[in-house]
């Protein structure tokens, strides 16, 4: 019970460093970081969800982020919806990134998973190219959230608890799911998809239903970014490097486990923010973002916590073999 017990002090702890921060730290900036990595913690959470359990690597979830900060857009620009009231917006961002999930898993789901990810890809740049040319995304000029009456001290903070929210509750639904029959199912199809599927798991089944998941969390944490920065563009809304860099907080967390994705985010997008601040040329770093990437898959191809778990549980294996050597003999 010791583990346990501690496990869930430190969970306590984090839980309410993370409520605390944005009244320690009331620097605009410093706000402005803390909601957008807690939108890369859901987002990350949401993609390990499908791509981590399942070990079918997705390089197309932008087209679920952006899809729900599109809907959002598009329906209150449609429908008139101002002020506060855009925020009922958000159910309908996870049910059009859900649904849309569905074709994009009937097409991509058919072949496994090296060609999986060249398909998704390609699914992905679909999409951009398409918001860039239909009209009712608003082309190259994109669309402007609503204005929310909110002054500037409380409009971050109030962003930062509705973003935390979020994360949490991804965090949740990551760990039930994780315990259940349907996490188990996905990590037989991880381990083996022809094993799992000769002991009766319906693998096309349970995988399509992972990835609408993902993607209505996914489209969730689009429409809040939406309405946090204010603005969605096909090249924001669908970019590339969401897409890589989820991956790598997955990545260097670790793979399949619930708190490798919220680490990593955790890690990489105030990481990410400095060296934005720091330098001023956009492609040194992408190549920094890339080089951590293939350093991380070499050196740490785990993950942290999985490594770190290791290490400790030898570490206390260690102690108490030398604490049973110590103790004299009856």
């Amino acid at each position: 019970m010791r583990p346990v017990a501690a496990r869930a002090g430190w969970l306590t702890v984090a839980i309410a460093a993370l409520v605390v921060f944005p009244l320690v730290f009331t620097n605009q900036l410093v706000a402005t970081i803390g909601v957008e990595t807690l939108i890369f913690v859901t987002s990350a959470v949401a993609w390990n969800l499908f791509s981590g359990y399942s070990g079918y690597l997705s390089l197309g979830n932008a087209v679920f982020f952006g899809s729900g900060a599109y809907a959002a857009g598009i329906a209150a620009r449609d429908w008139q919806i101002t002020g506060s009231a855009e925020f009922m917006l958000l159910p309908l961002a996870m049910v059009v990134a859900a649904l849309i999930a569905v074709p994009f898993g009937l097409v991509a789901l058919r072949v496994r998973r090296h060609t999986f990810v060249v398909v998704t890809i390609a699914i992905f740049f679909i999409f951009q190219l398409t918001a860039f040319d239909l009209p009712i995304t608003g082309g190259t000029i994109g669309l402007n959230a609503p204005f929310l009456l909110w002054s500037p001290v409380v409009f971050d903070q109030r962003f930062y608890y509705i973003a935390l929210a979020l994360a949490l509750a991804a965090a949740g639904l990551s760990w039930l799911i994780r315990g259940s029959r349907f996490g188990l199912q996905l990590r037989a199809i991880r381990d083996d998809e022809d094993r799992a599927a000769s002991l009766g798991v319906r693998a096309m089944r349970v995988k399509l239903s992972a990835l609408v998941i993902s993607a209505a969390i996914t489209g969730l944490a689009g429409a809040v970014w939406f309405f946090f920065i204010g603005q969605v563009l096909p090249q924001s809304g669908f970019d590339p490097l969401f897409d890589l860099t989820i991956a790598l907080m997955g990545f260097l967390g670790g793979l399949g486990t619930v708190a490798g994705p919220v680490l990593g985010a955790l890690i990489i997008e105030p990481g990410q923010q400095y060296l934005t601040a720091q330098i001023q040329n956009d492609y040194l770093s992408q190549i920094l973002l890339g080089a951590l990437f293939l350093s991380v898959v070499l050196l740490l191809p785990r993950g942290l916590v999985p490594t770190m778990s290791d290490r400790f549980a030898s570490w206390r294996a260690r102690r108490s073999g030398q604490s049973a050597a110590k103790e004299p003999a009856p």
